[in-house]
């Protein structure tokens, strides 16, 4: 889709309020001698922003207003490399709560609902998003935050509530602790709005299949104001995103050219009306496609596809370039296994060595399909892994995000 005139009108504010600041995106435009622009191809044209951008900018340096508009600031949830600090105005902080009362408007939720939320508060964008956005839709929060599973299910039976906000890996938790202990008859979840990682199909069916829930991809990342800026419709043709506060594109990770709705690509956002820290072409790295057409819903908002990965995610394992998500596929293939599978890569005797740690039920043969798994693997990746089966339940379960690829070669 391209950048209609509000739109650009909503970029120029920006690039104005960028060129009147120490901010970094300010001097890059001073030394294009880059003011405004006033077509798609001007705006294609703009410089990009890059993570790299933003945390030599440490601390403040994203600042495009003076210091007394500032009334929070956000950091990355990333555990490597200088943090990226975002200051948010109070329309910053207003807008991102509007967003996320939309994302739970769109997903059917009202302010009948009791939204219990186990993401993180603090410098993570994601409790405090959620909490904002139920407030302002008038739901009742149930602001747990992460961890103690005990307790989270002994609030979900005792406060009744109807919707779960959480990573796709602790829904998984949840979910196989809710069976475990026989609870289903017991708690009264109809939702659950899940993001921060991308998740696959079989985990998804496993998490709907054991609550009885509908399930929600929210999108988002902290640099864009967090968790809220897109979710799904009951349709699940795709996450509408607000357009009215982002403009997306798509564009080839190589030629860095907008590419064709439809067409998969890298996902790069601008922000069209933040305030405390505004974003020009800042390239996510998440790997997805704009949906062409109308949703059945009759949404006007367009649709962005589910995350299939990142750029950034590739291994390069004996030469050869490997996505987790090539071996997720190829997992995906066998209905015996479970969702939850981990990649181990290592360095012995001079050459690399890829594990593979998977999960199935007691009564599958573990020799027949780890040698068809790995046979499997072989055949489109290009070389044998090691595969090791094991009983669901083992692979390890997380709070937060599952680490599902450990590269030992550089520990």
């Amino acid at each position: 889709m391209k950048i209609n005139e509000q739109q650009l009108s909503q970029v120029n504010s920006r690039l104005n309020a960028l060129l009147a600041s120490e901010h970094f995106y300010g001097k890059k435009l001073r030394e294009a001698g880059i003011s405004e622009v006033h077509s798609a191809e001007e705006f294609e044209a703009l410089p990009f922003s890059e993570k790299a951008d933003l945390r030599e900018a440490y601390p403040l340096g994203l600042r495009a207003v003076p210091e007394e508009e500032v009334v929070r600031i956000h950091s990355s949830s990333g555990t490597t490399g200088t943090p990226v600090i975002i200051p948010y105005t109070k329309k910053d902080v207003e807008d991102w709560a509007i967003m996320f009362a939309r994302c739970y408007e769109t997903a059917g939720i009202t302010n009948l609902d009791r939204i219990q939320i186990t993401p993180g508060y603090g410098l993570w964008t994601a409790g405090i998003g959620f909490q904002a956005g139920a407030e302002r839709l008038g739901a009742m929060a149930v602001p747990m935050g992460p961890g103690n599973t005990e307790k989270q299910l002994q609030f979900m039976q005792d406060m009744g509530s109807t919707v779960l906000c959480a990573t796709s890996s602790y829904a998984l938790l949840i979910a196989e602790e809710v069976e475990k202990r026989g609870l289903q008859d017991k708690i009264r979840l109809k939702k659950g709005v899940i993001g921060s990682e991308r998740w696959g199909a079989k985990m998804r069916q496993r998490i709907r299949d054991i609550l009885g829930i509908e399930l929600y991809d929210i999108y988002g990342l902290t640099e864009i104001y967090g968790p809220g800026i897109g979710v799904n419709c009951k349709y699940e043709t795709g996450m509408h995103y607000w357009d009215d506060y982002i403009y997306i594109e798509i564009i080839d990770p190589v030629t860095l050219k907008p590419v064709p709705d439809g067409e998969q690509g890298e996902i790069v956002i601008t922000t069209l009306v933040k305030e405390g820290a505004p974003l020009i072409r800042y390239r996510t790295h998440d790997l997805s496609r704009i949906i062409p057409g109308e949703c059945p819903c009759g949404s006007r908002y367009p649709r962005l596809d589910a995350i299939v990965g990142r750029t950034d995610d590739m291994m390069k394992i004996k030469g050869v370039n490997v996505f987790p998500a090539q071996i997720e596929e190829i997992l995906r293939t066998f209905p015996e296994l479970s969702s939850e599978y981990q990649i181990r890569i290592s360095h012995l005797d001079g050459k690399d060595t890829m594990r593979i740690y998977v999960e199935t039920t007691g009564d599958v043969d573990f020799i027949g399909i780890a040698g068809a798994i790995a046979e499997k693997v072989k055949s489109k990746i290009g070389f044998t892994p090691l595969v090791k089966v094991v009983e669901v339940g083992v692979l390890p379960r997380s709070e937060k995000k599952t680490k599902r690829v450990i590269d030992e070669r550089y520990e």
